[in-house]
């Protein structure tokens, strides 16, 4: 089997992605972080996911990106919003240029063990104006992983699979279900609580109730 790295945050969108990964017959090694998140209850998530999807390993990378914050993610004294940014506006919730440190370090894990393909949830449907979630960065990333690691000299290129990139929320979520995959183990919200229910108004909760109801899929999330 061919192994790959597959981001696994513990919410919806990595979720369905590791279990496209599986069903591609990759062999499945789960990279999360531990970025200094307010929601903490993600990474509990990403373990029970990486265990019930048979993933080969499972690792927490630490990474204090509290050091600068700036985002409402990793700053307490950045409000979470409680609504959806307007079009073109890039929201309180972006981590400063999160996509391209977590994708350099699966890279280099990737890299350590000779395998040239991840997996990454990112979508140009229903997000939330992220800069690192489009498909002209995915590009972009995947020939400079190319030119600055061995795979250039060997004549290699890295794969960035993204399963996701042209599905809405309600596409994504009919793919994963059809995959088995179980939406009550994860994590989506961006100020769940220490047990990982959801606060039902960030953007995040938007999008996903939105999704299943799209969907016609009853909402397995934990609401607060």
């Amino acid at each position: 089997m061919k192994k790959a790295v597959i981001l696994l945050s513990g919410g919806l969108d990595s979720a369905t992605c590791l279990a496209v990964a599986k069903r591609d017959g990759f062999a499945c090694y789960t990279m999360s972080f531990d970025y200094g998140q307010r929601n903490r209850a993600e990474l509990n998530a990403s373990r029970r996911l990486s265990e019930a999807a048979g993933a080969v390993r499972h690792v927490v990378f630490p990474l204090d990106l509290r050091m600068w914050g700036a985002s409402a993610l990793t700053d307490d004294a950045i409000a979470v919003p409680k609504e959806c940014a307007s079009a073109g506006e890039v929201p309180a919730t972006y981590v400063p240029a999160r996509n391209l440190v977590f994708l350099s370090l699966a890279t280099a894990w990737g890299e350590a063990m000779d395998c040239r393909d991840l997996f990454i949830g990112v979508n140009d449907v229903d997000f939330s104006n992220y800069p690192d979630c489009r498909a002209d960065f995915i590009a972009a990333f995947s020939r400079t992983a190319t030119l600055g690691t061995k795979a250039a000299a060997n004549g290699e290129k890295w794969m960035i699979h993204t399963p996701l990139q042209n599905l809405s929320k309600k596409e994504i979520i009919m793919l994963g279900v059809s995959l088995g995959v179980d939406y009550s183990q994860t994590v989506s919200c961006y100020d769940a609580d220490s047990d990982g229910r959801a606060c039902g108004v960030c953007a995040s909760c938007r999008l996903r109730k939105a999704g299943f109801s799209a969907a016609q899929i009853p909402d397995p999330t934990r609401y607060r």
